[in-house]
């Protein structure tokens, strides 16, 4: 599993180290991941190969401010954030990033403490739960463990899943889990894995920067035809049409008669 990305293209000393500290490394079970990148091209490139969760610059570099706009472009589903410890001299610098990257403006040295909130609350990864906040209820998740894997399953959507995984970070067996996992009239568990790497590659495909074999690698679907599979089993459509249904209406979608496998 490869956890999502966050790029970053930030000078000081003292910035980078900030941004180590609000994403730890090693943390097992989801969370992010930080690439300090050294210009915007290595940071594009990243991007396009990575569950992308945000990127980062100091716009007083060089190709920063070009970083953010391609960003936008090409990954708008991406939260771009501009973070530096500013000059009152760097308005018209801020007001292009505003403008034409829609940035969100963390300052260097001020925020520092609350770094890890700003940033982490609003990155795609955060977005995607929040759009599918509604779905234990829809899913009849009503049990903790059921919902603890359905947390589980959401932390963990770079590269391929597979129960057993999910039921070591519950500390539990697989049978155990998947036994338990559909009780009260729950989808089971393999077709609850399948509509969350589903939902997010219709998250990613709304972004220009993405082709459906690059989010099939990034979510760890072996071809771009079992992506297909997938979607079609999912929500019913093929994988070009599920950017327009997004991760929400995948999630419909799936409940309009997809929630047991044909097994």
């Amino acid at each position: 599993m490869s956890a999502p990305l966050i790029a970053a293209l930030v000078g000081s000393r003292a910035g980078r180290a900030a941004l180590r500290r609000a994403v730890p490394r090693g943390r097992g079970g989801g969370g992010a991941r930080l690439l300090l990148c050294r210009a915007g091209p290595q940071a594009l490139r990243a991007l396009a190969l990575a569950l992308a969760d945000a990127v980062v610059a100091d716009p007083r570099l060089p190709g920063a401010c070009e970083l953010l706009e391609s960003c936008r472009a090409r990954f708008p589903g991406v939260p771009r954030f501009v973070y530096a410890a500013f000059r009152p001299d760097d308005g018209e610098l801020l007001a292009r990033c505003f403008s034409r990257a829609e940035a969100a403006l963390i300052v260097e040295g001020v925020d520092d403490a609350v770094l890890p909130e700003l940033l982490l609350s609003r990155t795609a990864s955060a977005s995607r739960v929040a759009v599918l906040s509604a779905a234990p209820r829809l899913l009849r998740l009503t049990e903790p463990l059921q919902q603890r894997a359905w947390g589980e399953v959401l932390r963990r959507m770079g590269g391929r899943l597979r129960a057993a995984e999910v039921a070591r970070a519950l500390r539990i067996s697989r049978e155990h889990l998947s036994r338990q996992f559909g009780a009260g009239g729950a989808p089971n568990l393999k077709r609850v894995i399948d509509l969350a790497r589903t939902a997010t590659a219709a998250d990613l495909l709304r972004n220009p920067g993405y082709s459906v074999r690059g989010v099939a690698r990034i979510l760890g679907f072996s071809s771009a035809s079992h992506l297909a599979g997938a979607a079609r089993r999912v929500a019913g459509v093929p994988p070009r049409q599920l950017a327009a249904l997004g991760p929400g209406g995948v999630l419909h979608a799936f409940l309009a008669g997809r929630t047991r496998s044909r097994a």
